[in-house]
C-alpha cells in the first residue's frame, strides 16, 4: 500500500533524481545502455534543477508528492503553479498549472501509482480553482494522460540554437 506525502525542500535531490531518470528513460529503445552524449546534458540539467525546485517548493509554487511503500520511495510528481494571462479557456484566472516530473520507480510500475499521482495533481489544481493544466508527455505516458482528458494542442516550441 502506497503512502503519499507532500514534498518538502528536503526532497529536492530525490525529485531531481526522478526527473533525470524520467528523461533518461525516454531515450530511443534501441540506444546503447552505456553513457551517451545526453548524459552530460542531463547532469547539467540536474545541477541546475535541484536548487531551482528547492526554491520553488519553499515559495509554494511547486507542489510535489512523494509516494512510499514500506518506507521505500516508489514515485513522485509535481504541480508547478504559473502566473498566466486570462485566456478564453479560463477568462477569470491569472494562473495555470503544469503537471510535471511524474515518475514511478520500475519495480513499482503497473500498480496504479502514476494514476494516483496524476489525480493528486489535478485535485490540487481544482482546489486552487485552476482550470487549465498542461503537461508534456512521453509516448509511454500519453494513454494514461488521455484517460484523464488531456489532449494534444496546437502549442509550438522554439529553442535558441
Amino acid at each position: 500500500m502506497f503512502e503519499t506525502r507532500s514534498a518538502t525542500t528536503d526532497d529536492a535531490a530525490l525529485i531531481t533524481a526522478h526527473r533525470r531518470a524520467m528523461f533518461a528513460s525516454m531515450r530511443a529503445p534501441n540506444s546503447a545502455s552505456g553513457p551517451s552524449p545526453q548524459d552530460s546534458v542531463l547532469d547539467q540539467m540536474s545541477r541546475t534543477f535541484e536548487p531551482w525546485v528547492r526554491d520553488l517548493i519553499a515559495a509554494g509554487k511547486y507542489i510535489g508528492w512523494v509516494a512510499e511503500d514500506s518506507g521505500r520511495v516508489a514515485g513522485s510528481a509535481g504541480l508547478l503553479i504559473l502566473d498566466w494571462p486570462p485566456h478564453p479557456l479560463d477568462p477569470a484566472s491569472g494562473k495555470r498549472a503544469y503537471l510535471l516530473n511524474i515518475f514511478v520507480e520500475p519495480e513499482f510500475r503497473k500498480r496504479g501509482l502514476a494514476h494516483s499521482l496524476i489525480e493528486r495533481g489535478l485535485a490540487e489544481a481544482r482546489q486552487r480553482h485552476i482550470r487549465v493544466v498542461t503537461l508534456h508527455s512521453s509516448d509511454a505516458g500519453r494513454r494514461v494522460y488521455e484517460k484523464f482528458g488531456f489532449h494534444p494542442t496546437s502549442e509550438m516550441l522554439y529553442v535558441e540554437p
